[in-house]
């Protein structure tokens, strides 16, 4: 049997019109217009199941519908049309606070969540400290949870939501918001989870932990369900081809198009083409161009940046010292980069063909080729440095 089952689910809201100062005669044309009123679709159609003990990720552009539908799913939110049916218990992190009494305590605040979930207070007392140990906020709990940061919101919420021990976790974002280490540390209880045979619902931007974690991928946008299934794949088609389209990426694309980037293959180890390259490992660009023309000592260019705009790394022929005489109609440049060294994270990869000196600008590519890096280390930064300990005992 499956866990969660939604079939053909949507939801909808009414745009309001606030403007203007009531009138009798305009209430009637309000009337009017309000029976005519186009309603706003957060979700339409989506329909979705999870067996027991699936992680199944939820990624797609803000405003896409995704919180929409983790609120049906658990039942926070009714829905307009269609039908969600769980099995077990439920918890949830769907909102920074969600369930939280500003003016009560971190300690009463508990002790609250958990009657929500049907949890008995003597059960909540028994697993009261390691609540408390998980979160690491043993000092705060008699604090209004007002005076708290986001930061102790998330930590507090999530130790509460997986010690009542759900039979579904759902998980939207709030993760993002703590610090590094209680990120691992929830990461860690994920996949504990994982191994206990749970059910874990997770919407986030963190595309690689998406990858990492999830054993199944739906991509919402504007509402609707637009594709599903292996992580790789779904995330692949977001990066490549559906961010650029609904312009989420910084994307700048001109030149005179004397010489033209017909078409860029990113390639692993295995020369699979692929968005997802790995720590340590060769990453190949595969540049497919067309140069209308013979064109006299081009320089082909790329720089790579983080998912937040760091410029990371910039080079191209001419400062690499590898002259290219002339091109004339089709052909293929191979850029490899062996071994990679950038830690895990989300990338941008730009791409340029310019004339040598610099005044012509064949064709250039911001930010147009998006992939993301995967590593098995626990060592953190931007870069993977090669590094060697050595103990000299004192004499």
């Amino acid at each position: 049997m499956n866990a969660i089952e939604a079939q053909n689910l949507g939801k909808a809201y009414r745009r309001q019109n606030l403007g203007g100062t009531p009138t009798l005669l305009g209430s009637f044309s309000r009337a009017e217009r309000r029976r005519a009123e186009e309603q706003f679709w957060a979700l339409r159609g989506v329909t979705f199941k999870a067996g027991r003990g699936v992680t199944i990720g939820v990624i797609g552009p803000n405003g896409s519908g995704k919180s929409s539908m983790l609120g049906l799913v658990a039942g926070t939110i009714t829905p307009t049309e269609g039908t969600v049916r769980t099995e077990g218990r439920i918890s949830s992190l769907l909102e920074l606070g969600a369930g939280f009494h500003h003016d009560l305590s971190g300690r009463d605040n508990v002790y609250m969540n958990a009657a929500i979930l049907g949890i008995p207070r003597e059960d909540v007392r028994r697993r009261y400290d390691a609540i408390v140990d998980f979160a690491g906020l043993r000092e705060f709990m008699d604090m209004p949870v007002k005076h708290y940061s986001s930061g102790m919101y998330v930590r507090l919420a999530f130790s509460v939501a997986i010690e009542m021990n759900p039979d579904i976790l759902l998980i939207d974002e709030v993760l993002a918001v703590g610090d590094v280490a209680f990120q691992m540390k929830c990461l860690d209880r994920v996949r504990d989870f994982q191994k206990r045979g749970k059910t874990i619902l997770l919407v986030s931007h963190a595309l690689e932990t998406v990858e990492q974690f999830c054993d199944e991928v739906l991509l919402i946008h504007d509402g609707r369900l637009i594709q599903q299934g292996n992580p790789a794949d779904v995330i692949f088609a977001y990066l490549k081809s559906y961010m650029v389209r609904i312009g989420m990426l910084n994307v700048e694309e001109h030149g005179t198009r004397e010489v033209e980037i017909r078409q860029v293959c990113l390639r692993d180890a295995t020369g699979r083409e692929t968005n997802t390259l790995v720590t340590g490992q060769p990453m190949t660009i595969e540049i497919r161009y067309h140069a209308q023309r013979r064109i006299e000592k081009p320089v082909f260019g790329f720089n790579i940046k983080t998912g937040n705009g760091f410029y990371v790394f910039g080079s191209n022929t001419q400062i690499q010292k590898i002259p290219i005489e002339a091109i004339d109609g089709s052909g293929i440049m191979h850029l490899v980069i062996d071994p990679l060294s950038l830690m895990a994270g989300r990338f941008f990869l730009s791409l340029s063909i310019h004339s040598w000196d610099h005044t012509v600008q064949y064709h250039r590519q911001e930010d147009l080729h998006p992939f993301i890096v995967k590593t098995g280390t626990d060592a953190m930064g931007v870069f993977h440095l090669n590094s060697a300990w050595r103990l000299e005992p004192g004499s």
